[in-house]
């Protein structure tokens, strides 16, 4: 796991240092470059070793004929079948890393070459035969890549920060509101508190898409293509699809037993490392089964757990005792971090600032403070319980899917009254907010609603927010486009629930679960891998009936069915809990200053983005629990911090992030 940046075009040599420096903390292992003028080439690597430790393993590495270099962030599970089928085709190789495989099966493959990974990875392919440059991602995006296209050529870097310095210098600064800005993208992180899609919060940077790839030939883009989609839009029939049983056939003694056997082999054949593997354990059924599997390969497994102390917030459960109850039914050594959360609601601009996106979340510092407290102990690998809700089902917007039955069926005047009484409860109460969360968008039909589960505001409620010039510069941009695109490739006869959880897989875990672990891990140091998106893992789920998937209101019922021999029954149908921060608490105590220093109106009017009376009436319409906008006022304070980190310093460039 490392990180890796570059470019295709006339670009300076010395900017691929700057670049690398930039991003030196996913990779403190070994630092290099290649650049090659007259191809107009260059390419960055910071390595974080974890297989093949010796110098046989650093990038950008080369093919025994010289012909090929690759720069490669990722782990490819299957790299040792891989290798031995390649050596009976007298391929050579020089080290034991994985990152010799890709280069000899891209020589034996060519572009086709991912569909034989089961890794994660985004990596960057020099065909000095060719003289093309190929950039691709792995199939559900773990590994992020982002590139930017401008006059003098195309360059990338595993991380946004790493671009800014050629922003500065090869792209024409412009006084026109709004012109670097994405208005669009900056209208969808204050919808979903994410943003779905290829954008990112300026116009001059993209990022590449899950299973996507693109060819750069003399600093231009002249392919972009797909080579993994996900098997909800493919036919059972299609190359990638196995010969399971089908959704309507499949029995529950069959998906139970092959839910068991899929996640028992992902992670099995997810430790390999030359150097220790721990894991997350937070006491929940995703974790814990993870952790289960693990320790049958490696019995005094470390895992790594959170206590946050301080101030607490009702409804929130305290997730530490349960941990401690699976480690010691496991019999694993549990290592917990403590953590005030006056300390995590300080961290928040930092935070800001290593993610490059504002994603308005505090699950982020969690994922930081526990890889820290791993890397001290000598853990460079992690394993998350990451990606089962999103293939299992498990959060309140599959059960409220289900629960749809019951209301649906209403005429629609009946249903946006519906919408409209859950408006009036008291917000400051978890059943008030769960209530109107629940009737959001009860008017709405099809797909509509759906995407409407991942909103954490009503659109009137928002756009009141913007100023003028903002609401000009949006046109007619709406927030959902990219998802209900998405949504309509899909057959017509998708189960709901099943379009549900394709929506979280493509771009709720893309562009926001699996951007934010990877981001804070690698700020330490440490790779994390996710068992759960194991691509054979990720194709038998898909076959599994909806209804073993969430039953009533019980959520992964084949998930804890296959784990019952495993785990405690207080363990495996416990309610589920999210990331315990307190964030409401924040808004009104601990955040307050840095709320009214960020938001305030001096500093919105010199934005010119939001309208200073509007925010003001927000957080006054929060205090009074008119409503639960605590995720939107942090997605402006998330906005305005990067803003001032990534526009407002631009021109001096971003220093390096630190977390010590």
């Amino acid at each position: 796991m490392c990180g890796l940046a570059g470019f295709n075009g006339t670009f300076s040599k010395s900017l691929l240092f700057e670049m690398n420096d930039l991003i030196s903390h996913r990779g403190p292992d070994h630092q290099d470059i290649y650049y090659n003028q007259t191809s107009a080439v260059g390419l960055a690597h910071s390595r974080l070793s974890i297989l093949d430790l010796s110098p046989a393993g650093n990038q950008p590495m080369w093919d025994s004929s010289k012909t090929i270099c690759i720069a490669f962030n990722g782990e490819i599970y299957n790299f040792l079948e891989l290798r031995n089928e390649l050596i009976k085709d007298s391929y050579q190789f020089k080290g034991g890393s994985d990152t010799e495989v890709i280069i000899n099966l891209y020589l034996k493959y060519g572009q086709s070459f991912t569909e034989k990974l089961n890794g994660i990875f985004a990596l960057a392919i020099w065909d000095s035969r060719s003289q093309s440059l190929l950039l691709t991602r792995d199939a559900l995006g773990v590994k992020p890549l982002y590139y930017s296209f401008m006059e003098a050529g195309v360059a990338f870097a595993s991380e946004i920060k790493a671009l800014l310095p050629l922003l500065s210098d090869y792209c024409e600064q412009s006084d026109k509101p709004f012109q670097n800005f994405d208005a669009a993208a900056i209208d969808r992180y204050l919808s979903f508190l994410w943003c779905p899609g290829a954008s990112t919060p300026t116009q001059s940077i993209r990022s590449l898409g899950p299973g996507e790839g693109i060819w750069l030939k003399k600093g231009e883009i002249i392919d972009q293509f797909t080579w993994y989609q996900l098997p909800v839009l493919r036919s059972h029939h299609s190359a990638r699809s196995t010969s399971y049983q089908s959704s309507t056939s499949m029995n529950a003694d069959a998906a139970v037993y092959g839910t068991e056997r899929h996640l028992r082999q992902a992670v099995h054949r997810q430790m390999v490392a030359d150097v220790p593997v721990g894991a997350f354990l937070s006491g929940g059924l995703d974790s814990s089964s993870i952790v289960a599997f693990a320790r049958e390969h490696q019995p005094e497994l470390q895992c790594f757990t959170i206590e946050v102390t301080g101030a607490k917030e009702g409804g929130i459960a305290d997730d530490l005792p349960y941990a401690r109850r699976v480690a010691a039914h496991l019999k694993v050594p549990l290592n917990v971090v403590q953590i005030d959360a006056a300390r995590m609601a300080a961290d928040l601009p930092a935070m800001v600032a290593q993610l490059d996106e504002p994603l308005a979340d505090p699950a982020p510092l969690n994922v930081l403070y526990i890889c820290r407290l791993a890397r001290e102990q000598g853990i460079k690998v992690l394993l998350s319980g990451a990606g089962g809700d999103d293939l299992f089902t498990g959060y309140r917007r599959h059960r409220a899917l289900m629960a749809e039955r019951y209301w649906a069926w209403m005429p629609r005047i009946v249903r946006s009254r519906l919408e409209y009484w859950s408006r009036s409860f008291d917000q400051r109460r978890s059943l008030g907010r769960r209530l109107r969360k629940l009737f959001s968008g009860a008017a709405l039909e099809g797909d509509n609603r759906l995407v409407n589960y991942f909103r954490w505001i009503d659109r009137q409620d928002l756009t009141a927010l913007y100023t003028q010039d903002f609401k000009d510069a949006l046109a007619h941009s709406w927030a959902e486009t990219p998802i209900l695109d998405f949504l309509a490739e899909l057959p017509p006869t998708t189960h709901p629930l099943e379009r549900l959880l394709a929506l979280a897989q493509r771009f709720f875990l893309t562009d926001h679960n699996l951007i934010y672990t990877d981001k804070m891990s690698m700020a330490v140091g440490v790779e994390v891998r996710v068992p759960f998106l194991d691509l054979e893992l990720v194709e038998f789920a898909a076959h599994i009936p909806p209804q073993y998937k969430q039953r009533g209101r019980q959520s992964k019922w084949v998930l804890k069915k296959a784990m019952e021999p495993y785990l405690p029954r207080d363990i495996i149908y416990r309610p589920k809990s999210g990331f315990g921060a307190p964030l409401r608490r924040w808004i009104r105590y601990e955040l307050r200053e840095l709320l009214a220093d960020v938001l305030s109106e001096t500093s919105l009017t010199q934005r010119g983005l939001f309208d200073p009376a509007a925010v003001q009436r927000l957080i006054h319409a929060n205090d009074q629990g008119e409503l639960d906008a605590s995720y939107t006022l942090l997605s402006l304070l998330c906005i305005e911090l990067w803003c001032r980190q990534f526009v407002d310093q631009a021109e001096t460039h971003p220093n390096k992030f630190s977390y010590q």
